[in-house]
Parts: structure tokens; sequence; C-alpha cells
């Protein structure tokens, strides 16, 4: 389609509806009738205050794209749609792909591992409907204590970051999907969750060119479309307390005139602690869009945000040719992913795409290339490996994670290993614990899984105390393996434990990984993307080669 289109398109719109173009709800991907109100609300976004796009959550896939075509159809103009498809499409599209997440690709060091992530990402997210991936996450993890960035970065060396960013980005757009980077200028180094106030980092300009802003360097030369902002306050390089979202010097004087980035600015969620309380709902989307935002993400009340725009523009707080330039952003995209010509997808054509064998494989492959060794001492993993065993596995996860380990354990219990399992949760009191303890002491050996992972709003990335406390007491009383499904920093609350193995994600691909493993059938090699303080360096891995079959 000509460009003229897009200018056809803007000059038919009032000012409120270009604004609409703007604003970016969130909207549950689970079932809903027609009729019901949920859906009556997501009908009245665009039924009568014309919002551009959505930010899709967790379903099915039919139901996704079903609730995604009965909205396309019902709207003016087509709806761009996003999505945090971080790990693949799984992360939100049930039965989609889940890879494990992206910083077990900073441990293969395989550049080919983030496009293929890329790929399927856009490959089963384009089959249910979604355009554009809010990933990949561009932050350098060079915090330990950073409790919500973790394992969702590549890792800790901004060259490295860098080019498995660009090839995620690579396999994104071969695929027909839109690639974002986040979170500008960079939330690696933060010590506190932006859902719930507002971190500070307080380096300078020096620092940032150096470390965080290189993987957007990179990124923006591979041709990302999109940069989603951080809610971080930066005042050395500023001068106020600030977060980058309504910061112009963050987002129109860093990124547009000293990047050159010339696509789609958009806010991190607008309904996030560290905007919405300092703000409130209407004024923080005028100030994130007079910062130099194009899209208002997840704004805490679409009504608010479109008036409190509406108003700044009729008053003249905000011109008329800044708005109209952000607007026609939008309309170029949704012009280039060729929606103002067909904007609905085939629901017969998605069990073809969507959790196909050959993403599975991908997975699977990725998965057990990046499981990382840190420490053997006494060799507990190796005996394990050497012959079928009895152990107790210890399984430790959140809520969401209500079936941990249990498909290790079948796993492992198909290969010839007596596995007795138990499981710990975040509220396990100590009856609990008296139980693992029993169990414990029921087993020659123990595996202790636990899958501690940034958690929006929960502040932290940490094992209970009391669960540490007993990793520590079990391992000095009989041979014990430590396995993260998650962070790799659990070491710096069991520094004595004598074996530590990293999986990175607590995804189906990294537990069967995980199995393979203790049953000795994978070889391991994977290396940290990040330092272990005090003793381990990034690229530090003990190899083990040897599997049998």
């Amino acid at each position: 389609m000509p460009t003229g289109q897009v200018d056809s398109i803007l000059a038919s719109l009032s000012v409120r509806d270009r604004v609409a173009q703007l604003v970016v709800p969130w909207l549950a991907g689970s079932y809903t009738a027609l009729d019901d109100s949920l859906f009556q609300v997501a009908a009245r976004w665009v039924d009568t205050l014309h919002v551009g796009g959505l930010i899709m959550s967790v379903g099915s896939p039919f139901d996704i794209a079903a609730k995604l075509n009965a909205l396309q159809r019902r709207s003016r103009l087509p709806l761009l749609i996003s999505a945090d498809l971080e790990w693949g499409a799984g992360m939100r599209v049930v039965g989609g792909t889940a890879f494990p997440q992206i910083m077990a690709v900073g441990a293969t060091g395989n550049p080919r591992d983030a496009y293929t992530i890329g790929e399927a990402a856009a490959t089963e997210g384009r089959a249910v409907g979604i355009h554009v991936n809010f990933a990949p996450d561009a932050d350098v993890n060079n915090n330990p204590l950073n409790p919500i960035i973790n394992i969702r970065s590549f890792g800790e060396d901004p060259r490295a970051v860098s080019r498995l960013v660009q090839e995620y980005i690579r396999g994104l757009h071969d695929h027909g999907m839109l690639a974002t980077l986040k979170h500008f200028p960079g939330h690696g180094d933060t010590q506190s969750d932006s859902h719930i106030g507002l971190p500070v980092i307080t380096a300078g300009y020096p620092r940032l060119d150096s470390l965080e802003l290189v993987p957007f360097r990179g990124g923006i030369s591979a041709g990302a479309d999109v940069v989603m902002s951080a809610h971080i306050a930066f005042p050395a390089f500023t001068g106020s307390d600030d977060p980058a979202t309504v910061s112009a010097a963050v987002l129109t004087g860093l990124l547009r005139d000293s990047l050159h980035f010339r696509g789609l600015v958009v806010t991190d969620a607008l309904v996030m602690g560290a905007i919405v309380g300092k703000y409130g709902a209407g004024e923080a989307t005028v100030r994130a869009f007079l910062a130099g935002s194009d899209l208002l993400l997840m704004p805490a009340d679409p009504d608010s945000a479109l008036n409190a725009m509406t108003v700044a523009v009729e008053g003249g707080r905000i011109t008329r040719d800044r708005l109209d330039a952000s607007v026609r952003r939008v309309l170029e995209i949704k012009r280039r992913l060729g929606l103002l010509a067909h904007r609905v997808v085939a629901l017969d054509s998605i069990m073809t795409v969507v959790g196909s064998k050959r993403f599975q494989d991908g997975a699977n492959d990725i998965a057990v290339r990046a499981l990382t060794l840190v420490r053997d001492i006494g060799g507990p993993l190796h005996a394990l490996r050497a012959r079928p065993s009895r152990f107790a596995l210890i399984a430790y996860a959140d809520e969401h994670n209500a079936a941990a380990g249990q498909f290790m354990t079948e796993l492992l219990r198909q290969g010839g290993d007596t596995v007795d399992y138990f499981r710990l949760w975040p509220m396990s009191g100590p009856l609990s614990y008296d139980s693992a303890r029993a169990v414990i002491a029921q087993a020659p050996a123990t595996v202790f899984v636990a899958n501690v992972r940034p958690i929006s709003w929960r502040g932290n990335i940490a094992l209970p105390d009391s669960l540490a406390q007993l990793v520590t007491t079990t391992d000095q009383g009989r041979p014990t393996v430590l396995v993260s499904l998650g962070s790799p920093y659990l070491l710096n609350q069991v520094p004595a434990a004598k074996c530590y193995l990293i999986a990175w994600s607590g995804v189906r691909a990294a537990e069967r990984a995980v199995a393979l493993a203790l049953l000795g059938k994978v070889p391991i090699a994977g290396h940290l993307p990040i330092r272990i303080p005090p003793d381990y360096r990034i690229g530090f891995g003990v190899t083990i080669p040897d599997a049998h079959p």
C-alpha cells in the first residue's frame, strides 16, 4: 500500500481519534463469549474509544486468535497487537513453544540460539494475531541483586549481549514480527522492582555509554522497530529524579538525537508503581508523550489517558505536529505489516504452527546445551550420573509453577532412578519442612530443584531462608546436588553447597535437560554469562563431556 494511504487516514482522524491510536490497553487472552462483560469492555475500547492497539496476555492459541479476530473485524482501523514473548510464544500462548529464559542463550554463547527463539516467537505469535514482540531484553545484568531482570537478560558482558540481541531481532524480522529493545536506557543495575517503586541508577553518561547503551546501539543498528522506556531515574544524567519514561533528556535527547532511533517509542506499563503512583493515570501519559514516547502502554485507565492527552493537545501543551508525528509512525507500522489490507488470522492453520515439533526440538536442544555446572566438589553429580540411583528430590517454586519438578521426576524414574519427590512452596511452614527432612532421611542422596525467578511486584529473587538452611544442613550430611531452574545467584545464600547446576528456567525443556544430565545421558558444557561473586567469573563452567545413551 502506498505511503499516501497513511496520509489519507491521518487526515480523516479527529484529534481524539489520533490520540486513541497511541493508547494500548491490556487484554486478557482467556476465552470470553461475545456478550460477556469482560469482552464488552474490550469491545468498548475498540468501538467507542477507537484505541490503536492492545497488549495480549495469557490464553490458548484459539482463544487469543478468535478474540483478536473479533476485535479486529469491529475496529475501524486495524489494531496493532503486542505481547511479551521474551522466551518464545509459550510465555503468553498456552501450548506455544516455551524456550528457556534468554540467559540460557548467554550460557550456550551461540548467536544461532537467539535467532531460533526469535524465529519461533515470530512464527507462532503471528499465527495467533500478534504483531509486536516486546523483546528482546537488551539489559546488561551487571547487578546480581537485581530483583526483576536477572535471567531475562542475555548476560553481563555488553558486547556479548549486543551480539545476541541482534540475532534475536534478525529471527523476528525474518519471520514477520516487530522487535522491541527494552528497558531503555538500561535496567540491569537496579536493586528495586519498578513495578513497586522507582529504582535509581546513580551512574553518569560515561558508564551508560560504555555499558548499558552498547546492546541498544547494536539493536538499533540491527533495525529494531520499537524501544521501550524504563521506569528508572538516572539523576546523574538527567539532573532530576524523574523516571526515564517521562524524561525528554532520555527519550528525545539520548534515544532520538544521540542514538538516531527513528522507530516507535513505547512506555513500559503505565500502571506500574514507579510511574502511576507519582503522576496519576492521566498526567503520566501526557508526561510520557511529551518526553518522547509514541505508544502509551497499559494506562491505569484508558479513558483517563485519552481524555488527558486530548485536553493537552487542545490546550496547546502538546502540539498538533508532535501528535501527528507519533500517529504517522503507528500507521506506517500498520501499513508495513500489511494490516491495512489484511488484519485477521486463519484459525485452521494454528495447529500446524503453534507448538510444532521443530520448535519444541529447538527448545530442548538449547536447554541441554545451556546446562552450566558451577561446582561438583566430591563428585555427587558424577556419582548420580554413573549408575541408576536412589535420592530425594525436593522441589521449590512459586504458586505459578504448581508442577515444579514433577516432569523431571517422571523422566528420572523412566530412566531407572528411584526418586522420592517432595514439594515446597513459598508459604510452606515448619510442618512442611519437617516432612521434607523426613523424606531426605530416607534416601542416600538429595537433589534440591529450585525455581527462583523474576516475578513482577515480588521485590526480590531469593530462596526462603528456611530452604537455604535446609540445603546447607543437608549438604553437610549427605551427597547433595543443588539445581537452579532460575536465578544463577543462589550460591549467595548457600555458599557452602558442594554441587551447583544451573538450568536457567523452569520450562519443561529445562526440566528435561536436568533429568538427562542427572541420568548421565547428555554432556554438560554451558558457561556462565554472568559473574557469581566472589569466586566465579564470566565464562566459567565445569565441563562434563562424557555421556552414555
